[in-house]
């Protein structure tokens, strides 16, 4: 809603109706600059916010994921390579194709 507008609406609806005696001291000035410190909404803080807290997960996440990968006990090694493994796995298509072609 623009405030101009509002704030227009409420000058005439305090204009109809006459100051009655059980109304503070200067209510409507503290109700006017009420209205008038409030800051339209941004909608970059909220996609700010909403970053921010999707960040803070992923650093727990992180830091759970490295906690479990810290503490979980670890096989003994074989003497198997997992490079030598990759590789092995990457070139089978290859020599399998050398194997069949004539």
């Amino acid at each position: 809603m623009n405030i101009v507008e509002l704030q227009k609406k409420l000058i005439a609806a305090a204009r109809l109706n006459p100051p009655d005696d059980r109304v503070p001291y200067a209510f409507e000035k503290r109700i006017m600059a009420l209205i008038a410190a409030r800051a339209v909404a941004d909608r970059w803080v909220f996609w700010t916010r909403g970053l921010w807290r999707a960040a803070a997960a992923c650093g727990a996440v992180a830091v759970v994921c490295g906690a479990v990968s810290l503490f979980t006990p670890v096989p003994p090694d074989n003497g198997k390579d997992l490079s030598q493994d990759f590789e092995n796995t990457l070139l089978a298509s290859v020599d399998q194709s050398d194997a069949t072609a004539p």
